[in-house]
């Protein structure tokens, strides 16, 4: 299918290859995918940091379980912005 669309001072020739394909699109679609996947880890991550220094400044004696729990929380996040990166790898090389 190919056919000439005359525009302001020049012919343009628009045939299939000027379509977008499916390799075209897989790296939007990994960016997508990383940046929508990542941005609820950062606000979990952001909030309960912030929480956990509001509840030291109250209970500094609490440092131990306080810094213990965080650190299996933040672990928790990342993990999944770490599935997003994973997705977003699949779909640039699969």
């Amino acid at each position: 299918m190919q056919f000439t669309v005359i525009g302001h001072r020049r012919i343009i020739e628009v045939t299939r290859s000027n379509q977008l394909d499916a390799d075209a699109i897989k790296p939007l679609a990994a960016a997508i995918a990383i940046g929508v996947g990542a941005f609820g880890p950062a606000l979990g991550i952001g909030m309960l940091a912030g929480r956990a220094m509001e509840a030291l400044g109250r209970n500094p004696e609490a440092a131990g379980p306080v810094q213990q729990n965080m650190i299996l929380a933040l672990a928790f996040a990342e993990a999944i912005a770490i599935y997003a990166l994973v997705v977003a790898i699949i779909i640039l090389f699969v």
